[in-house]
Formats: C-alpha cells, sequence, structure tokens
C-alpha cells in the first residue's frame, strides 16, 4: 500500500496514467489510485486488483524513463510482465491492457478451487534435477516446472500433495532454500486449462497490434513479431513455464549488457545478476530510484 503515491504528487504522467486506469475499470467499481494509495492491503493483493496496479505503475515508469530519453531496445516482462512490455512495444493500448490484466487476474484465480494448488520457489538445484524430482512424485498428482527464473532458482507448480513431497526431496538433495509462495493458485501449469481458454476468448475482443520494438516472449524466449504471434504467446503463458533465464540470454546474445527493471518490486534485478553476474542492472521503482537512474544512465551513456 502506498505505491504510486509520490509518482502522482511528483508527475503529471502518472495523474493522467491512473486516471486512465480508473475510468478503464470503471464498470467494475474499482479505483486503482485508492487501491493503491489507501488499500486495504488485503484487496490490494487480490491477484485481480494487484495485476492492473502493477501494470500502471510500470507503465508510468516506463513513461517518465522515455521522457529523459532512455528508451529500451528490447523488452521484456517476467508472467504479468509480458503485458507491460506489451504496452512498452505499442502492441497494446494501455486502457485495453489493464482491462486485459484484470480478466487474467480473475480467469487464473478460478481456474481451480481454492486449495487445491500452489508454488514452491527452489533454491540451489539445477533445473535438471527438479524436473527429475518433479518425474519421482508425479504419482501424488499433478506437478511442473513454472518459472526458470535464474540458473538456481526454479519455481514448480501444482497440486498441494506432490508439491509437499517435492519440498521434502528437494531439501534431502541439498535444496539451499525450499520457498512456498503466497499464490492462490498454481500459476503457469496445466492446471490453468480453464484460465487459458477463457483469455483466448477474452482476447477476441482485444485490439493488438504488430509490436513496434522488439519483445521478447515468456513461451519462446524468442522475439513476437505481429500480433498474431503476441496473442498466442499471451494465451500459451498462461499453461506455460516462464523461461526467464533463455529470455535474458536471448537479450544478451542480441549484444545487450545494461537492463533496467522497470515497476515495483527488485525480484528480477537479482535474477539477471544471477544470469548474467557481469551486467549492469538498474532498477526504477518509484520517483527516487527514477532520479537516480537518470542520473546514472547519463553516466552510461
Amino acid at each position: 500500500v502506498g505505491m504510486g503515491k509520490d509518482l502522482i504528487e511528483n508527475y503529471p504522467e502518472a495523474k493522467k496514467l491512473f486516471s486512465k486506469a480508473n475510468m478503464a475499470l470503471d464498470k467494475e467499481g474499482i479505483d486503482i489510485a485508492k487501491l493503491c494509495f489507501e488499500g486495504p492491503e488485503e484487496e490490494l493483493k487480490n491477484t485481480a486488483n494487484a495485476q492492473p496496479a502493477i501494470l500502471t505503475i510500470s507503465t508510468i515508469l516506463f513513461e517518465l524513463l522515455n521522457k529523459h530519453n532512455i528508451r529500451p531496445s528490447i523488452v521484456a516482462g517476467h508472467s504479468l510482465g509480458e503485458y507491460s512490455a506489451l504496452v512498452a512495444g505499442s502492441a497494446i493500448e494501455f486502457e485495453g491492457a489493464v482491462k486485459l490484466v484484470r480478466k487474467r487476474g480473475e480467469y487464473m484465480q478460478n481456474a481451480t478451487p481454492l486449495g487445491i494448488g500452489s508454488m514452491l520457489a527452489i533454491i540451489g538445484l539445477k533445473s535438471s534435477e527438479i524436473r527429475e524430482l518433479c518425474k519421482r512424485v508425479s504419482d501424488y498428482g499433478i506437478i511442473e516446472i513454472a518459472n526458470y527464473n535464474s540458473p538456481t532458482q526454479i519455481v514448480v507448480s501444482g497440486e498441494i500433495k506432490p508439491l509437499d513431497k517435492l519440498s521434502e526431496l528437494a531439501k534431502e538433495k541439498g535444496a539451499r532454500k525450499v520457498i512456498p509462495l503466497k499464490v492462490s493458485a498454481p500459476f503457469h501449469s496445466s492446471l490453468m486449462e480453464l484460465a487459458k481458454d477463457n483469455l483466448a476468448r477474452y482476447l477476441e475482443k482485444v485490439e493488438i497490434y504488430n509490436p513496434r520494438m522488439p519483445v521478447i516472449c515468456n513461451v519462446t524466449a524468442d522475439y513476437v513479431r505481429n500480433k498474431e504471434e503476441v496473442r498466442s504467446a499471451l494465451i500459451e503463458q498462461m499453461n506455460h513455464p516462464v523461461l526467464w533465464v533463455d529470455s535474458i540470454m536471448k537479450i544478451n546474445s542480441q549484444g545487450i549488457n545494461c537492463f533496467i527493471e522497470v515497476g515495483p518490486g527488485k525480484v528480477l534485478r537479482g535474477l539477471i545478476k544471477q544470469i548474467i553476474p557481469e551486467a549492469e542492472v538498474f532498477n526504477v521503482f518509484d520517483s527516487d530510484s527514477l532520479k537516480d537512474v537518470v542520473e546514472k544512465m547519463g553516466e552510461v551513456l
């Protein structure tokens, strides 16, 4: 709670985008600005509210970087972040994206009954070892790798029984940490089939354009070159893993060694440093960090 408040106080662009987000969700009776600034925390954490809130803050920060002539050569986003990347790449209009991620949140939340599934982050084992462990516990139910976050951080998604069993086995195998994630459903797994179908139907009504800037998508860790590929990537992302390591490696292979994480949180910065230790990684999450990055980028550029 409180995210974005300093942006609205300092930048008219922020006020403008918050009011656009509110207008987009007007029919739903959602006031994104009020939720961001005042909460309640529980309501803001609800994924159907959190998704448009994060997209709005990320887009504001991207616009402000643009204003300071800091423009990316390539954009990518992790899971929900892919939608902000597509707004940045002009493949989806901001208001349309706000409505879209609101729906995405609802579909993800409702795809499985509460308490059926969840997610675990495993730190300190290789992906091949985790794949092997998933096979070993698959008799207990559905369990799959959901995010390849870094060479040593993998997130698995699935039903509660196999997750509990995997947690035990991963610790025995020498995982440094096994962290149950505070999520209400098993995202990026085959248990999201219903959410995928619903999203595909909703996307038929959403105007999507050919990206005007290179965008790397989660599902293939490759470019989405036209509106058909964008639509397909968003649908497939629902029940497929986020290939974050491969996405960052792909960007790096294009000669890029400087990254800016845009939006609330600092998780991706740490992951990128694990993937490419020599990379320069900055993050912009409020007006102070924005000023800081504008200064530092002045030195880099």
